[in-house]
């Protein structure tokens, strides 16, 4: 991903605010940060972020406060608040998405990234936006999204998850080799290895078996797997 993409940070705890920046920047966000509600207005009233990842217990103005000063700037609220009328609330007063502390930041980067792929659509031409779309049987996978969606369930995937699936959604019920999966995402996915593709296999499958208990994915003895 390019970095043309900007993050804002609105969190006062500097270790969290490090932590999702070394993220971000990892997978190629450019990154600003606000360390109160007060300094998070200021700053929006003179740059517009692509999306924003709001604390809500900050000093000055609160994140809810925040919020309402927002607009039309997709938000993920990042709090340690679980109850869920705080997330229905939150979410009907304008927060995108809501993500509960702690979180596993591989989750909050792919939500990330399904904002961001929505900004893009909006932006874009919506004629063929569903074009990129591969459906086998109930299962449709949104590969601009990282999401698989069977029936009306949505499964979130990680980057290198999504191109596993997609090079065998797009050859069902064909045994495909590890080399040849491997050769197919190597440039959007450098950091998946022989060693690896196993696991994160195992983690496709399981994610798809939750919801409608099949498993897609067969292990072909000897030379790889096909999806079916």
């Amino acid at each position: 991903m390019a970095e043309k993409y900007t993050i804002l940070i609105v969190d006062d705890d500097v270790n969290i605010g490090d932590m999702l920046t070394d993220a971000l920047t990892g997978e190629g966000y450019a990154v600003r940060r606000a360390y109160s509600g007060t300094e998070a207005v200021m700053l929006l009233g003179r740059e517009r972020p692509d999306l924003i990842l709001l604390d809500l217990m900050l000093p000055g103005m609160t994140g809810e406060e925040v919020l309402a000063q927002i607009r039309d700037i997709p938000t993920i609220v990042l709090s340690a608040r679980a109850d869920v009328e705080t997330k229905v609330k939150l979410l009907y007063d304008g927060a995108c998405d809501y993500m509960t502390k702690p979180f596993a930041i591989s989750e909050l980067l792919a939500r990330c990234a399904i904002q961001i792929r929505k900004t893009e659509k909006a932006s874009g031409d919506p004629s063929g936006a569903s074009d990129h779309r591969i459906q086998v049987g109930g299962i449709v996978l949104d590969p601009e999204l990282f999401m698989v969606t069977i029936g009306r369930e949505e499964i979130l995937l990680t980057r290198t998850e999504t191109a596993i699936l997609e090079i065998l959604m797009r050859n069902p019920g064909h045994p495909l080799g590890r080399s040849f999966i491997l050769d197919r995402i190597a440039d959007n996915t450098p950091d998946c290895t022989e060693r690896s593709l196993k696991q994160h296999i195992s983690n496709i499958r399981k994610k798809l078996q939750a919801v409608d208990g099949i498993d897609h994915i067969e292990a072909i003895y000897g030379i790889g797997f096909k999806f079916s």
